[in-house]
């Protein structure tokens, strides 16, 4: 059994992305996330524009899944 030592490649430097461009993408996404989070776990139809279940029947199965009892 041999071992192929990897020898790296020039010029292959890995890129960085700077903390003041990734923080708007964080930002949004954890917002995004949130506010997915809050349809799926805490909605009932009180808050939402769409009046009525609407939304709370679109991710009913959802609510179960995660563990968040509804009715």
């Amino acid at each position: 059994m041999s071992q192929h030592a990897v020898a790296p490649v020039a010029g292959a430097d890995l890129p960085t992305i700077p903390l003041r461009e990734l923080a708007p993408w964080a930002l949004f996404f954890g917002l995004l996330g949130l506010l997915v989070l809050f349809f799926i776990s805490a909605d009932q139809g009180a808050v939402s524009i769409p009046s009525g279940t609407l939304i709370h029947e679109w991710v009913h199965d959802g609510r179960h899944l995660l563990g968040y009892p509804c009715h």
